[in-house]
């Protein structure tokens, strides 16, 4: 047992780096990508409020050019990244072992989660240039997934007696920016117009950067949890000891 925390501390562990790793190649591929937008091709370089991360994965880029460098970092990056949901969504449910109906929750919501990292790695493998449908597709599998994560897990902590209720008020304030980035997505003006293109793209930086935080403190939230309750599980065999 204490072998198999001491693993789960790790793993959180490990899904924190994969969001810092994420941040670090993809800032560097946006300084090696080579230029263009949607809505205008002779732009130079990327430019923040106009272009995608998935225009950092495309195999050219919009102005023509080569973008292998870049698409290379950003295959590693997003890779990486949907991997770490896959091992904190793996790994998190035990927490709630105590009660069944934030069990049933954990799952539920560790499942969608597991989806969620696929269609990350999804919008990775399959750059937008190559196959647009699909490289879509895998981004509405990976950003809505994950809103039904957000309110599962929401509501797991709210029942779990032990979880510290402040990460599910976290979780909350995601899922408020979330949805209101699906509404942009689904609803919201086309990428053909420069305005609509701006409102696109600075939404999706919202949309990433804070979700990146959010998995940052849930994985540290769990990891704290997990090395309390190694901590106790260590302090109850000692004492068993003493009374032996």
């Amino acid at each position: 047992m204490k072998k198999t925390a001491g693993w789960r501390s790790k793993l959180f562990l490990l899904a924190m780096a994969g969001c810092v790793q994420f941040l670090v190649l993809s800032t560097v591929a946006m300084f090696l990508y080579p230029g263009g937008t949607y809505s205008d091709e002779d732009t130079a370089g990327y430019a923040f409020h106009q272009n995608f991360f998935s225009d950092l994965g495309r195999t050219a880029a919009h102005n023509g050019d080569s973008n292998t460098v870049s698409m290379v970092l950003f295959i590693i990056a997003l890779s990486l990244a949907g991997l770490s949901l896959i091992v904190f969504f793996l790994a998190v449910p035990p927490h709630f072992a105590e009660n069944r109906t934030a069990r049933r929750l954990s799952l539920i919501g560790s499942t969608v989660g597991v989806i969620s990292g696929i269609g990350f790695i999804g919008i990775a493998a399959v750059p937008a240039d190559v196959n647009r449908t699909l490289h879509t597709n895998f981004v509405y599998v990976a950003f809505t997934g994950f809103l039904l994560v957000v309110f599962c897990y929401s509501a797991a902590i709210l029942k779990s007696r032990t979880y510290p209720r402040a990460y599910a008020y976290a979780y909350f304030a995601y899922a408020a920016i979330l949805a209101l980035y699906l509404v942009i997505l689904f609803s919201g003006p086309e990428v053909e117009t420069t305005g609509g293109l701006t409102i696109q793209a600075v939404g999706q930086k919202i949309v990433v950067y804070t979700g990146i935080i959010c998995v940052v403190i849930q994985s540290y939230g769990a990891y704290r949890v997990e090395r309390g309750r190694l901590s106790q599980g260590t302090l109850g065999q000692e004492q068993q000891t003493l009374k032996s």
